[in-house]
């Protein structure tokens, strides 16, 4: 059972937030839904959102300016929150690059983190059928973006899960965390020291294994992004795509950074690559 906790007219549709308790998680969650006018009238698209590290299921919803095309379009907006929070002792304070709001949305298997932390499972499975069963939605019809963390995320969802969406794109992706220092803090902590297990949750892995999924990938990033060169590196994800045959739309940005500034310059691009894709 989901509870509502606001609710706002946006675009003559409405935003709302929404808390549950969470069977994947063993903790309660938190994720807001734009749904469009055109809901009330027929079954939409889902697109699914995933927010980077720090943000919460209220970041998109709030700087992307994603609402009023999504209106146009008859697009229902999902974004969850990026990590449990508060379920294990010290963690809201420590790091704010691991733990709370940096669930980097795969499946940990390392204690504490292995008894809240499946954000894969809890987006890819519990959220969807939550979605399914609460709005008024087309269940066939479902893709996935994100950003930087989430841009990971949404890449490791769409690949390990081809069957549930159909289409992909990122905006500064963290590309390949194994060969990231935040990947490799992440998948230290909630994965362990095997990293041939984190081959599994790295994007570029990933793609050697399921590529032609999808027509075509689309990721924007910004030239002036401070976390390009050390933390992002789109070059293994691009070369991995070249290799394999995957067709990946690579657009880099001028003089855009990291932030929801530049988010919210190509949203609409995004917005209108899924819908195609959606309808």
């Amino acid at each position: 059972m989901i509870q509502e906790i606001a609710s706002h007219k946006a675009f003559d549709g409405k935003v709302s937030y929404y808390k549950h308790i969470s069977k994947t998680c063993d903790t309660e969650m938190k994720f807001s839904v734009y749904e469009p006018p055109s809901i009330k009238s027929e079954k939409v698209p889902i697109l699914f959102y995933l927010a980077g590290l720090t943000c919460t299921e209220e970041t998109f919803m709030i700087k992307s300016g994603a609402l009023n095309e999504a209106s146009k379009l008859g697009l229902l907006l999902v974004s969850p929150d990026t990590s449990p929070r508060n379920s294990i002792n010290g963690e809201e304070t420590k790091d704010w690059d691991f733990g709370t709001g940096a669930g980097f949305y795969l499946d940990a298997t390392e204690q504490p983190w292995d008894r809240n932390y499946k954000m894969f499972s809890y987006v890819t499975e519990e959220l969807t059928k939550i979605v399914h069963e609460n709005f008024n939605c087309n269940p066939e019809k479902q893709s996935i973006f994100g950003h930087s963390m989430g841009g990971h995320g949404a890449l490791v969802c769409a690949l390990k899960r081809p069957d549930l969406y159909k289409s992909v794109s990122c905006f500064a992706p963290i590309s390949s965390p194994i060969n990231s220092p935040w990947g490799k803090k992440a998948f230290s902590g909630y994965l362990g020291k095997n990293q041939t297990a984190w081959k599994e949750w790295d994007s570029s892995y990933l793609i050697e294994k399921n590529y032609n999924s999808f027509d075509e990938i689309l990721i924007d990033q910004g030239t002036n992004d401070e976390f390009l060169e050390e933390e992002l590196k789109p070059n293994i994800f691009f070369d991995k795509c070249m290799l394999v045959g995957q067709k990946l739309i690579m657009r880099y940005q001028d003089n855009y950074d990291h932030g929801y500034n530049f988010i919210s310059t190509f949203i609409n691009d995004h917005l209108s690559f899924h819908s195609q894709r959606l309808k």
